[in-house]
């Protein structure tokens, strides 16, 4: 070993210190465990929807936001966003149940998502209200193109389905854990092509979020 390799080697190890025993290690983790809200940001004293809604619609992450009482008024919300941005009445469907058993009049829905779709469809299983985002897990009613494909994402929320944290979601995801879970903050965009923004670098380019329900939390 050189003289070189030795010394920052050392050093390393000085900085390290003495090796710990794996029991205090592990009382460490339990006490950070204990107090999560020591490590935790605070979030402002207002119901969770809205400081979600605020959060996913805030200028870096790009969505736009759109609040209806029921479910059953989700397609009247998609159909006006069709319109609202000068697109066709047309979107692939994900076929999840509580989406398929809408009335989806004046919409020509596809069942399957085309590499250049315009609009998609979609039900995200629960949104976080600290960072502003949307979390999906593959399934056979939700597969993980409707979240990568279209230009357009219309998504639905729960507004029971809105928690704090993302360990929140964590722990309220009980199960066998999916194949993929997708956590999406926001519409896609990069500025890596000689400093330009582009919008739907990775993914829909546009994401308009429906929060289905009134009641605050």
């Amino acid at each position: 070993m050189s003289d070189a390799r030795a010394q920052i080697l050392g050093a390393v190890r000085t900085a390290l210190g003495p090796p710990r025993e794996a029991a205090a290690i592990a009382a460490e983790a339990a006490a950070l465990l204990e107090t999560p809200e020591l490590i935790r940001p605070r979030l402002p004293n207002r119901s969770l929807t809205d400081v979600f809604a605020e959060r996913i619609s805030a200028p870096k992450i790009g969505a736009t936001v759109e609040r209806v009482p029921r479910l059953a008024d989700f397609p009247r919300a998609v159909d006006r966003y069709l319109r609202e941005n000068g697109l066709p009445q047309a979107a692939a469907l994900q076929p999840a149940p509580e989406l398929l058993e809408l009335d989806w009049a004046g919409i020509e829905l596809h069942k399957g998502m085309a590499a250049d779709q315009a609009a998609g469809i979609g039900i995200a299983r629960w949104g976080v209200a600290e960072t502003g985002s949307l979390v999906f897990h593959s399934g056979p009613d939700t597969p993980v193109l409707f979240n990568f494909l279209p230009l357009h994402s219309v998504i639905a929320i729960d507004v029971r389905q809105i928690v704090a944290h993302l360990e929140d979601y964590a722990a309220a995801a009980a199960g066998p854990p999916p194949r993929n879970a997708n956590i999406i903050t926001g519409a896609s965009g990069t500025t890596d092509i000689e400093g330009s923004y582009v919008r739907g670098a990775h993914g829909p380019g546009f994401l308009h979020v429906v929060i289905i329900g009134d009641t605050p939390i």
